[in-house]
């Protein structure tokens, strides 16, 4: 397929997925400190306390510092690769649809695991309004309020977004009165024993509520819906990592500080039952208030996020067709419809503590292939892959948080060892029987394999949809090129330029043009590197230089009937494209070189390039020959 129909095929493919990119660095914020903030919170540090008493505290610590090397690696890996699914697009990419298929439902069943609970929770807080609520009322309240969010994100992303932002900030600033107001009640001796139960108690409560900081990653999964995915996307992972993290710690020592162990030990309502403690009944329902908040924004942002996976892994052929379809509204509503209804099989068929475990257990299982591909798509050496944030002290972030992952999974006990088991099996199960005979796919994987063993084992397939997907992330289109090539100054010579005058005139369009240091750009243009220029075809030259600046970039056009001499390396060039960029736009820069390529190549371009009577005439040439390739 030539470049012309795969741009094409693009533009179908991009129109047909049909979703808005409404997502900036607010919405993005708000919707992983959502996804986090929520039963872990409000339900879970009672029953994390009855395990490893006031080092509950610690273990939350533990948790969020194991929470870095898979931040970090999302972070990455997103910038890269900025599409629906996230985790399992990465882990599809560089370990093969087998691995894939692993990482897509484990990322599925945790994050909607993790909503369940969530969901849960809403059910739960009416007990602070009717004490005598039974267990099944307190699980249909959870499914009415799980079909409501299913509504609000099959309305559309935007809604979602607005809905999320309202409800997290409201929940912050209730936090925060939270710490403000118990750091003066807290009793320090109620710290007293610190550990015990041992050591081996933290780091078993660390597993179990590392469920809380599960949803920081999630929004890895709404990539594609991100506006400027490379800046905003590691922004809001890092702004939501610290500042949950500090809410979290806090608020447990708060409430450690000011509860009575007895009363604390196995509690659905810790930080109520804290708030009641110093601000009394009152304190009592505004915490209350805060945790069907918590809830809430879990619930829309994890539902939001754990439909994306079964949407990217229907359009990769290893799920159902049907799911990967986009409403009118841009919002994939059979997949939201199908993660809805997982959930409310889970609430009501599941108890609360094994619903913790699988949670907790599936996350970390898939921390460790979000890590594992980071390494192997670094390892690939892949030319296409080009992350905007690069992960420090690369690999052992990733080493060190692999095995700390693998160390909480058995510390939690036989049950997450025997999930993780069945998991696989029954993930493998799927792969063979719907998937295995229609995929064939390229992945990084096999690169690596390809550099040890040195045998040829790729086309280099994943290298070309990684371009595809740069060309989008950096809004790098051909109606980008085409506006330039519209707008651009061409220069037209009988005679070769006396040496020095092109270099000016160069110089002082682009002053005009993009407004750069005319001065500088001329001792620039004198001293550009011999390397910097490419001969494209015999009499076809491509001069480009490096600009100062932030998001730049320009086309000059010249033609010379008797030849330019730019080098002794290079014949007497005809056609000049000179490209100028900053070092921001090199992706740019590299596909505008490929799209002159085309245009050079295009028959009878050199009888008409020399034949055109004037600057206009040369416009139409370049343009028609540009049309011709792209359709």
């Amino acid at each position: 397929m030539d470049d012309g129909a795969k741009a094409k095929k693009r533009i179908e493919k991009k129109k047909l997925s049909g979703l808005k990119k409404d997502l900036g660095l607010l919405e993005l914020f708000c919707i992983s400190s959502g996804a986090m903030i929520s039963s872990g919170l409000f339900v879970l540090p009672g029953l994390a306390f009855a395990k490893a008493g006031p080092s509950v505290i610690l273990a939350y610590l533990l948790a969020s510092i194991l929470m870095i090397p898979a931040m970090l690696s999302s972070a990455e890996l997103c910038t890269a690769m900025p599409k629906a699914g996230g985790n399992f697009f990465f882990i599809d990419r560089s370990m093969g649809p087998r691995m894939g298929t692993l990482g897509g439902l484990a990322d599925w069943f945790s994050l909607s695991f993790k909503t369940a609970f969530a969901i849960l929770g809403i059910g739960i807080f009416v007990l602070l309004i009717n004490p005598g609520i039974t267990d099944l009322q307190i699980k249909f309240v959870a499914v009415a309020s799980c079909l409501f969010f299913t509504l609000i994100n099959i309305i559309g992303v935007k809604l979602t977004g607005k809905f999320q932002i309202a409800m997290v900030v409201t929940l912050i600033s209730l936090l925060v009165f939270y710490i403000v107001s118990g750091f003066f009640s807290v009793q320090f001796e109620r710290y007293t024993p610190f550990m015990p139960l041992g050591l081996s108690s933290v780091f078993a409560t660390a597993g179990l509520v590392f469920i809380s900081y599960a949803g920081l990653n999630k929004i890895v999964g709404v990539a594609e819906e991100v506006k400027n995915p490379g800046r905003n996307i590691p922004r809001a992972l890092f702004l939501s990592w610290g500042i949950m993290s500090l809410l979290y710690v806090s608020v447990i020592f708060v409430t450690v500080g000011v509860s009575d162990p007895g009363q604390l030990r196995n509690s659905l309502i810790p930080i109520s039952l804290g708030a009641g403690n110093f601000m009394g009944w009152g304190g009592c329902i505004i915490m209350g208030v805060a945790a069907i908040l918590a809830f809430a924004t879990t619930a829309n942002a994890g539902l939001l996020t754990a439909s994306r996976t079964p949407m990217a892994m229907s359009k990769d052929e290893l799920l159902p067709r049907a799911l990967g379809k986009v409403s009118r509204r841009g919002t994939p509503a059979f997949s939201i419809i199908f993660t809805s209804s997982f959930m409310i099989f889970v609430i009501l068929f599941l108890d609360l503590e094994n619903l913790v475990k699988a949670a907790s257990t599936m996350i970390l299982m898939l921390f460790v292939f979000v890590n594992l591909s980071l390494i192997i798509m670094r390892e690939s050496k892949i030319r296409n892959y080009r992350p905007t944030f690069r992960s420090p002290f690369y690999p052992w972030v990733q080493i060190i948080g692999t095995v700390g992952y693998i160390f909480l999974i058995f510390e939690m006990g036989i049950i997450p060892i025997l999930i993780v088991g069945g998991f696989i099996l029954c993930g493998l199960g799927w792969y063979l029987i719907y998937a295995s005979g229609k995929i064939k796919r390229e992945y990084s994987l096999l690169h690596v394999v390809e550099r040890v063993t040195g045998i040829k084992s790729t086309n280099y397939m994943v290298d070309e949809e990684l371009r595809e997907i740069l060309i989008e992330r950096d809004n790098i289109t051909e109606e980008r090129f085409g506006s330039l090539i519209k707008n651009c100054v061409i220069l037209d010579f009988e005679e070769p330029p006396l040496p020095g005058v092109l270099t000016k005139q160069v110089a002082h369009i682009l002053k005009e043009d993009i407004g750069v240091d005319e001065n500088k750009i001329f001792h620039l243009l004198l001293t550009r590197e011999k390397k910097r220029s490419v001969m494209i075809k015999q009499g076809v030259i491509v001069p480009s230089i490096i600009i100062p600046g932030h998001k730049k970039s320009d086309i000059i056009f010249v033609r010379c009937k008797k030849g330019i001499t730019f080098s002794d390396d290079y014949p007497p060039a005809n056609a000049v494209f000179i490209t100028v960029s900053t070092s921001d736009e090199q992706h740019f820069y590299l596909h505008s070189l490929m799209w002159l390529t085309q245009i050079a190549e295009t028959p009878d371009f050199e009888t008409k390039w020399l034949n055109a009577q004037n600057t206009d005439e040369l416009r139409d040439i370049i343009l028609s020959s540009w049309r011709k390739q792209r359709f």
